[in-house]
């Protein structure tokens, strides 16, 4: 009996293990994920996925990052964290789950035959195939490879996500005219050039981008891209790189990605930091964008204040478009080629320019012995525009150069012809040292520009400029002649030490005393005023300045012809310089004898003229007498206003339009601006008759506008700069301390979405600023106006947007000093000409000690409808002060409304308030109520 049932225990065991066997086996027939999709069977977005055989890739129902409203079907990496895409069915329609259940959409072979993400509620499809409707049973695998194909009975592939990519190019692909890399956000496309299967470009708005391609040997190329990418992206079809046999092991994980910025990129999947590693790029900087400086124009990318520049001998063909930093419309040759038969080799010359970069030549010549053979090639053709010369081969453009780069790493020498007259050394201007033109009065040698400025050197090997201090060389990055500085590079830890923005901490690099140059930034970075990136460390660069020269000198008269208007005679210090004519005065800003008019006119009293100019010294001496008889007779005149001023309000004309200016005791100058002051001054002083000159005598033809410190003129000032000048009104809501304010402040303010000011005037009355001129004006002129509004799309105003929040995060977290604005509206947002934001009107601003974040004040001032309530209310202010009316201005850039307006009896924040409220709190509120506000 027991052994009956032992026997039946052990055959109920043996049972119990083979069904158990069964149901693992079932288990992981059933549960193991599939690589198929066919007519039975469908994926919904329910987390079931499709995987490739080998797991390498998967398919299913995503999100992107912080979008949790739609869904999109994709292609990924296999258990690879982050989550990284690699393809896209409905890119260009998302699937809004809001509205629609998840068991409703799904991935599937339709009855006609295609693959589709559709709804099955409705039928509406978000991808289709869009094959010709076929009954035949088919199905959809992903491969390993990343490959998504629909393939019939026999196995034939229809349709294959590899022959229809979104952004990323995967191995396996093969890149040929029909195939695009397109990134949707941004439009641009990577693709083959059309009219050249070795080339490839990046297309934006139909235009190309950047162009690149494989060197091809003997033809002056150049490897924009490495041969191992442009062997993958043939699918391994290219000689003499990649071994296709061991091409997978290779290149698995990596990928080729289209981004939103413009780059083409390769990454190659990192094991031991468990991340993508970026390998190669394109474009690798701004010079490497197609037609970056147009014609004849040249870029460097290690000089980000002056990326494009023309070649010396050439010209701006815009300069008003190179001033407002568009370059594309390139340059033009001052003088045209010399034809001349007996002329050729006289008055035509060539520029030599080394580690040049260029686009291919038009003519090749073998067999050339020399280079001098090859220069004389040139000379003779009257089209012959420039030639290079490399290993016996010499290569000659008849066409325009575009696309020109200078210290390119591999690159030629070239050299471009020019008018002799054009790059050849006078007394006014050197010889250019490579592409460098060096501004007068610098000077390179004895022969040129102002012995003053004696300072520079020039490597004619290399083509590169050096300038000398008492510890040393240093090379010279750029020169900038409108602002009259340039930039030198030291090699870190050698110049200046360990520095941050207010200076360096060890001072090695040293100047004469007597020199008229000044370093005026030691750790200047020029992208830290374009944006608010980090200082990079590698070698320091410091800005250095110089000052405006004073007469040139001369040997005789004909030395001075470079210098209208002046003639060659000796001084008092027993210098011959080109002094100017009795009607004229120098100018160091313009560099030229300037003429002034008879009641500005100024005469220089520390200058000795020449005994044989009797007659010129007999006129000045008069008109120094009339004048001394005239400020005698002003000055008794303002002692007799100002003892009236208690009872009487002192007005005055100056030389044009009426002006109310602000009465005052004792000297203006004096008691506004002390010698102290103007030492921490970092802006030039502007004199008031430069002022009248540049603004007609405040004329209404150039008045701007008016704001609350008073009337705006556009001046122009010489060399054609155009600059903004605000004049004090005694009726201004600010005074004399916001206007001290100002000028002190604000030149230590270096940001691109800060308006820079460029210098000051007080003298007698007169308080004057002078900012960067923005022709679009302010920022209000176009929101509120139901014209100019229309050219304000959403682009555009989500731009204006995050310029004002880069200047806000600079003012109260970025800078040297922490500033309060307090002032900041839709008026004081100015827009240059390519619509970039800047914050202006600093004269309520203040600055915060150390690390506080606020203050206050027993004098509230600013704009109503700006103030956030605990300063309008109790005079706190802080940099939340700052935010709250940041938050104003960007509703009213959204809205096109200005705040004070009203909106059933609330303004336009308690309407956005009123209606942003919860729904569900409207039978405890009355909401209307709640957010009014009183007018």
């Amino acid at each position: 009996m027991l052994s009956a049932q032992l026997h039946s225990h052990i055959q109920l065991s043996n049972f119990l293990h083979l069904l158990f066997a069964l149901l693992i086996i079932s288990c992981h027939l059933k549960c193991d994920a599939r690589n198929t999709i066919n007519g039975s069977s469908k994926l919904v977005d329910n987390g079931e996925t499709l995987v490739s055989t080998g797991k390498k890739f998967e398919m299913g129902f995503y999100s992107n990052d912080g979008d949790q409203f739609n869904r999109y079907v994709g292609i990924w990496y296999y258990n690879l964290s982050p989550k990284t895409i690699v393809w896209v069915a409905n890119l260009n329609k998302p699937i809004p789950v809001s509205r629609i259940k998840n068991e409703d959409i799904s991935v599937a072979v339709a009855e006609d035959g295609n693959l589709k993400v559709w709804n099955s509620y409705n039928a509406h499809a978000y991808f289709s195939t869009q094959l010709e409707i076929s009954a035949s049973k088919r199905r959809v695998e992903l491969l390993d490879s990343g490959n998504l194909v629909l393939v019939d009975e026999s196995g034939a592939k229809l349709w294959q996500s590899f022959l229809n990519p979104t952004d990323t190019f995967l191995p396996g692909m093969k890149m040929d005219r029909g195939l695009k890399l397109t990134d949707f956000r941004s439009g641009f496309t990577f693709q083959l050039e059309q009219a050249n299967n070795k080339k490839y470009v990046i297309l934006k708005d139909g235009g190309i981008y950047w162009k690149g391609s494989v060197s091809t040997s003997g033809s002056f190329g150049f490897s924009e891209m490495p041969a191992y990418i442009a062997n993958m992206l043939s699918n391994f079809t290219e000689n003499n790189t990649v071994d296709s046999s061991y091409a997978n092991s290779i290149f698995e994980r990596t990928r080729l990605l289209m981004n939103s910025s413009g780059e083409i990129q390769f990454y190659s999947w990192d094991k031991e930091s468990s991340q993508w590693s970026l390998m190669w790029l394109a474009p690798k900087d701004t010079c490497d964008v197609y037609k970056k400086c147009g014609k004849f124009g040249i870029c460097n990318s290690n000089h980000v204040s002056s990326l494009c520049k023309c070649l010396p001998g050439f010209e701006p063909d815009s300069p008003e478009n190179l001033r407002a930093g568009e370059f594309s419309g390139g340059c033009s040759r001052m003088s045209v080629n010399s034809c001349e038969e007996d002329n050729v080799g006289k008055l035509d010359t060539f520029l030599d320019l080394r580690s040049m970069k260029f686009a291919s030549p038009d003519r090749l010549h073998t067999n050339t012995n020399t280079s001098d053979d090859c220069r004389r090639l040139c000379l003779r053709d009257c089209q012959c525009q420039a030639y290079t010369y490399d290993n016996f081969v010499c290569g000659i453009w008849l066409s325009i150069l575009k696309n020109l780069q200078e210290n390119y790493s591999g690159g030629f020498n070239l050299s471009i012809r020019v008018a002799t007259s054009n790059i050849e050394a006078t007394a006014r201007d050197c010889k250019p040292c490579g592409t460098n033109l060096i501004p007068y009065p610098l000077s390179i040698g004895p022969d040129c520009g102002d012995p003053l400025y004696y300072s520079f050197s020039c490597d004619d090997l290399a083509g590169q400029v050096s300038f000398q201090t008492l510890n040393g060389n240093y090379t010279v990055v750029n020169f900038n002649k409108g602002n009259r500085t340039f930039v030198i590079e030291a090699a870190h830890n050698e110049s200046v030490g360990n520095c941050d923005d207010k200076g360096p901490v060890t001072e090695i690099f040293r100047l004469n005393q007597s020199s008229p140059f000044k370093a005026i930034d030691w750790c200047y970075n020029a992208k830290k005023h374009l944006t608010s990136e980090p200082l990079s460390r590698g070698n320091d660069l410091i800005l250095i300045s110089w000052k405006p020269p004073l007469e040139p000198v001369c040997t005789t008269s004909e030395d001075c012809i470079d210098w209208p208007n002046s003639t060659c005679n000796i001084t008092e210090q027993g210098e011959r310089k080109c002094i100017c004519k009795p009607d004229y005065k120098w100018n160091g800003l313009s560099l030229n004898c300037t003429l002034v008019s008879e009641l500005a006119i100024q005469v220089p009293l520390n200058r000795k003229l020449a005994p044989s100019r009797n007659h010129e010294r007999a006129l000045v001496i008069s008109i120094s007498v009339i004048l001394g008889v005239i400020i005698l007779c002003a000055t008794s005149y303002i002692i007799y206003l100002n003892k009236r001023v208690a009872s009487t309000e002192a007005r005055e004309i100056v030389l044009g339009n009426p002006m109310e200016y602000l009465p005052r005791r004792g000297s203006f100058d004096e008691d506004l601006i002390t010698e102290d002051d103007k030492r921490q001054i970092d802006v030039p002083f502007f004199s008031l008759n430069s002022i009248l000159v540049a603004t007609d005598n405040f004329s209404n033809a150039t008045k701007l506008g008016r704001g609350g410190f008073g009337p705006v003129y556009k001046g122009k000032f010489p060399e054609g700069a155009d600059m903004a000048v605000k004049r004090l009104s005694c009726h201004s809501g600010q005074g004399v301390e916001e206007f001290k304010t100002e000028v002190m402040l604000i030149a230590k303010l270096q940001h691109r979405n800060l308006v820079r000011l460029l210098g000051y005037c007080v003298e007698g009355n007169e308080k004057i600023l002078l900012y960067e001129y923005m022709p679009n004006k302010s920022l209000d002129t176009f929101i509120f106006d139901h014209t100019f509004c229309q050219l304000l799309d959403w682009r555009i105003r989500f731009e204006i947007i995050l310029d004002i929040a880069r200047g806000l995060l600079y003012l109260h977290q970025d800078s040297r000093l922490r500033i309060i604005h307090r002032d900041l509206k839709t008026s004081n947002i100015l827009l240059d000409e390519e619509m970039n934001a800047k914050i202006s009107d600093f004269g309520l601003a203040r600055i915060i000690e150390g690390k506080s974040t606020e203050a206050n004040t027993n004098r509230v001032v600013g704009t109503y409808g700006y103030m956030s309530p605990e300063y309008a209310l109790e005079g706190l202010f802080s940099i939340k002060s700052d935010v709250f009316a940041f938050g104003v201005v960007v509703l009213e850039i959204i809205s096109g409304k200005r705040n004070m307006e009203f909106f059933e009896d609330v303004n336009l924040t308690g309407y956005v308030g009123m209606e942003t409220m919860d729904e569900r709190q409207g039978n405890r509120h009355n909401r209307s109520n709640h957010c009014r506000i009183v007018r």
